[in-house]
């Protein structure tokens, strides 16, 4: 099982600086049985830290078990949205992301 808290602070040393060049944007995870966290990204260098840091474009409500199961590929992201496994603030801003963060 993926250590939610691992992969999420993990995620700044795995996304290519290239590909966030120029990009702004701050992402809250509340990941119930994991913690809270944040991912921004800052003329393209992203950081994360685990709190919930200054106002964000975009909030992830969801448990561990079904976040590891979204990352693993077992739980679809908009069966687990319309079934209430997984809310998302902005939908939009997650979708401009989600690939580069492993989610799809």
């Amino acid at each position: 099982m993926i250590d939610v808290k691992t992969y999420l602070l993990s995620l700044p040393a795995k996304v290519k600086p290239e590909v966030i060049e120029g990009e702004n944007t701050a992402f809250h995870f509340d990941i119930a049985d994991a913690g809270t966290f944040t991912l921004r990204i800052v003329d393209g260098v992203m950081t994360a830290v685990e709190g919930l840091d200054g106002d964000a474009k975009c909030k992830v409500t969801t448990t561990a078990e079904n976040f590891t199961k979204l990352l693993e590929g077992d739980l679809n992201p908009m069966m687990a949205m319309m079934t209430g496994k997984l809310k998302i603030s902005n939908p939009g801003e997650m979708l401009k992301y989600a690939k580069m963060f492993g989610l799809m």
